[in-house]
């Protein structure tokens, strides 16, 4: 329905301008001026009950006087009228509208109820609307030649779509396009985003022909829950590339779990675009890096780069920039070192990066992208040019070009190839290389960038989907739910107590240590002996969270007398402290021996829903913030992925002496919480830390916890 209904938009028949105007330096002077300028295949219908004629075309005093069908119309009349062209629209049966107009949910409260009544009508006479407070839209298939927007600049025509939350970045944004001679398919600036969203918009590209990349700058996610589903699937065909805008977080400093300190809205951001393969950039200026690479459609096959240079210094810089991405520059064979050899002056380094000096001819830079594209040591290309003396920079350039061209029609091989041509004016006249369309970079360190980027792209590309599994059962959801819900009842929303909380994950068939809890020292002393020394006495309580910081937790108990001296050690602390209405008793549980201390937990962000994290555990958790965030639910391989993503992970694989840990059973602890956390949304928080992860075959066991729940 999505994609039928934005047809009108994409391949308007007819489009009317409500507000157009004589004024040059009006909004409706420009829009009706560059639809007409940039040939829109189609009638435009100028609307201004004040004038005969604008620009030579016959104007209408209202849309009622048109008796043709309306696709599209653009409005720019000011926000108070707005409304009342809307309802005009609807009864002439206008199937879609671009409210170009300010003052909206962007002024204000009183702006945001104009917006809703909009909204209101919009939705209840089957339109679609981009905006309001937006630039406009452009759709550049040479069948449609759509510009309608206030852009003066209309951009070649490509296979990459774009959508920009910012009207005023769209403009730099659709200039540049045109100065790098990338082609676009389309642009939308959805402005406050009151119907029409990016998410409606991949939606549209995911079955457009002409569309083969998508382009998103991002302020805020409308429903991150439906461009996750979205992402993921588009993604498999047709790659996405974000620039998220407003990174910085001061954080939850209130936060009341370890989890909850340590996210922040970009890190869940970055889990978001990873679980989906969004390729993430920083600046808008390498997202048009990587999408001139993406838009050639081949991807490389591996993580291996070969760099081809007349200069050692701008060779280095790509390879660190390629290492610190995670890809490999690889030492060549001595078959393909052989073949370099035999035109390149001894001078020449022969190793990767492969350097021909500053001698360098045309005829070196055509043979050796030859070899090295077709080395099977190498994915990927990267082919530096230093000008020496510039009047060899055309026939170097003709070279690259036709080495490349070769390569693709003599052998069939697509690798990935980059050209790096550090000279004054490289950029600005052109992207590509125009023979093979290869990618043209300024500075070495971009192009590396943009390719590690590009191979991450393809790496996600390449994996299965993982399955999203479902470990629990209904009666053990039924049981967590019922335990939430008691506590609601009995106390509000809060911390459960540490029965509440040992009695929902033993529900959910977590690995526990015996617990018992105590509410006097005599109790204490039976459960310790019961239990075995030495045993762990931990303060219970549902109001006190952080129990280390009060002097709530004793370790390596070990006699009936230091039983007891630990329970009243806790109790006078907490007396002193005035807070011993807030001890339920304690907590008595053995000691764990061996295994590594990791953390899971799970915070609700807003916009997301619940989050879960996994690291390396303990006291030290927020010190070391060695952490890896994924949004749930998440899949078998997202849960395998989260433990061999930390740093950490060398520890649990085994390391210098110290055992391996059971990683299967702590990927089907990640499951379960993620199982627990999509089907019971009263729990807000969840901390399990430390999780003593134990040797293969042997689990875990969870020495403390706490959940919140609403």
């Amino acid at each position: 329905m999505t994609v039928e209904s934005l047809v009108p938009l994409f391949k308007p028949k007819s489009v009317v301008v409500v507000g157009a105007s004589r004024d040059p330096k009006s909004i409706g002077y420009r829009v009706l001026e560059a639809l007409v300028t940039n040939r829109f295949n189609g009638p435009v219908y100028p609307v201004n009950p004040n004038a005969d004629f604008v620009g030579s075309i016959k104007a209408f005093k209202s849309i009622s006087e048109i008796k043709d069908q309306i696709d599209l119309a653009v409005i720019t009349v000011p926000s108070q009228t707005v409304i009342s062209v809307a309802e005009e629209c609807a009864k002439a049966g206008v199937k879609a509208l671009i409210v170009i107009s300010a003052g909206f949910a962007e002024t204000g409260d009183a702006g945001k109820q104009l917006q809703d009544k909009l909204t209101d009508i919009v939705r209840k006479n089957g339109m679609r609307m981009i905006g309001p407070n937006c630039m406009g839209f452009l759709n550049t298939d040479p069948q449609i030649q759509l510009n309608a927007s206030f852009s003066p600049i209309f951009p070649p025509f490509g296979n990459i779509a774009m959508s920009s939350q910012s009207g005023a970045l769209g403009l730099a944004i659709i200039a540049l396009a045109k100065e790098l001679n990338i082609g676009l398919s389309s642009f939308a600036s959805v402005g406050n985003k009151a119907d029409i969203n990016g998410n409606d918009l991949i939606e549209y590209c995911e079955q457009d022909k002409n569309t083969d990349v998508i382009l998103l700058y991002l302020e805020s996610f409308g429903d991150p829950r439906r461009f996750s589903k979205l992402a993921r699937r588009v993604g498999k065909t047709k790659p996405i590339v974000a620039v998220k805008g407003g990174r910085t977080s001061s954080g939850k400093r209130a936060a009341g779990s370890h989890t909850a300190a340590l996210s922040s809205n970009d890190i869940v951001v970055d889990a978001l675009f990873h679980q989906t393969g969004v390729i993430r950039a920083d600046t808008l200026e390498e997202m048009f890096d990587i999408a001139v690479i993406l838009s050639n459609k081949n991807l490389p096959n591996g993580k291996k780069v070969g760099i081809l240079t007349n200069a050692g210094g701008p060779a280095i810089l790509c390879a660190d920039a390629c290492d610190a991405g995670g890809l490999i520059v690889p030492e060549l064979s001595e078959q393909t070192k052989t073949k370099l050899r035999e035109f390149l002056p001894p001078a020449a380094s022969v190793t990767n990066p492969v350097d021909m000096i500053a001698s360098a001819t045309s005829d070196n830079y055509h043979k050796a992208i030859k070899i090295l594209a077709a080395a099977e040591e190498i994915d990927s290309l990267v082919v530096i040019y230093i000008p020496v003396d510039t009047s060899n920079d055309k026939a170097v350039l003709e070279s690259i070009s036709k080495g490349v061209s070769e390569v693709r029609s003599e052998q069939n091989i697509n690798k990935p190839v980059l050209a790096c041509l550090m000279a004054k004016g490289s950029k600005t006249s052109q992207r590509f290389l125009k023979a093979g369309k290869i990618p043209l970079y300024t500075f070495p360190e971009g192009a590396g960038r943009a390719l590690v980027k590009v191979t991450q792209y393809s790496e996600w590309k390449r994996k299965p989907a993982g399955n999203l599994t479902e470990l629990l059962s209904k009666s053990e959801i039924e049981q967590a739910k019922l335990i939430c819900q008691n506590a609601s009842k009995e106390r509000g929303k809060g911390w459960l107590s540490a029965g509440e909380t040992h009695e929902l994950l033993k529900a959910i068939k977590l690995q526990l240590p015996v617990v018992s809890i105590a509410t006097n020292e005599n109790d204490a002393v039976k459960i310790a002996s019961r239990i075995g020394f030495p045993v762990a006495m931990k303060l219970a309580s549902h109001t006190i969270i952080h129990k280390t910081e009060i002097g709530g937790v004793v370790l390596n108990i070990s006699s009936e007398s230091q039983t007891v001296e630990s329970f009243n050690k806790i109790r006078n602390k907490l007396l002193k402290e005035n807070r011993l209405n807030e001890m339920e008793g304690v907590l008595i549980q053995p000691m764990i021996t061996g295994g590594t201390e990791v953390m899971v937990g799970v915070t609700e962000e807003s916009l997301f829903g619940p989050v879960i994290a996994f690291g390396l555990g303990g006291i030290h958790v927020e010190i070391l913030k060695d952490i890896s965030f994924r949004v749930t639910p998440i899949s078998d391989l997202d849960a395998k992925e989260m433990i061999e993503t930390i740093r950490g992970s060398k520890l649990l694989k085994g390391y210098r002496g110290h055992p391996p840990a059971d990683i299967d059973a702590l990927a089907e602890l990640l499951l379960r919480i993620s199982n627990l956390v999509q089907a019971v949304p009263e729990i807000k928080q969840l901390d399990l830390n430390p999780v003593f992860a134990l040797e293969p075959g042997k689990g875990y066991r969870i020495a403390d916890a706490r959940i919140y729940q609403s």
